[in-house]
């Protein structure tokens, strides 16, 4: 079955394991976020390793360590967690990369996928972790 649009494994963990560290009143550790997600243990480190060198939660190692915020929820959008792990949203003209050599005089798209990514980053925006404590 095929989609139009796919949101990535690692951004689907950066967004809810950060929910769910936010929920939690106390370190929350890998294990707990891998087995509430669904998620594989050694996934979910390396996203969580990310969203650490990215000032957005903070780790403590030991046994009764994992992850808290460092800043408030209302302060993190989905925006946020999305580009940590998949990097800056561009908006490209043509979704094929070609639009100085294209050979069409109008787009076969007609333009959409430009206006589906600004669509994607203003929701994206807008979704902070706080709305989903």
């Amino acid at each position: 079955m095929s989609s139009i649009v796919r949101f990535s494994e690692a951004a689907s963990i950066a967004v809810h394991g950060v929910i769910l560290v936010a929920k939690s009143d106390k370190f929350l550790n890998v294990t707990k976020i891998a087995d509430v997600i669904g998620a594989s243990k050694h996934h979910v480190a390396k996203i969580m390793q990310r969203l650490t060198k990215d000032g957005i939660i903070k780790s403590m190692r030991g046994p009764t360590g994992g992850f808290i915020l460092t800043k408030k929820p209302e302060e993190i959008s989905f925006l946020d967690l999305y580009e940590s792990v998949e990097g800056k949203v561009t908006i490209d003209e043509c979704p094929f990369h070609r639009q100085e050599i294209c050979t069409f005089e109008k787009c076969i798209l007609n333009n959409i996928t430009p206006k589906m990514t600004k669509d994607f980053i203003r929701y994206m925006e807008k979704q902070f972790v706080s709305d989903y404590i």
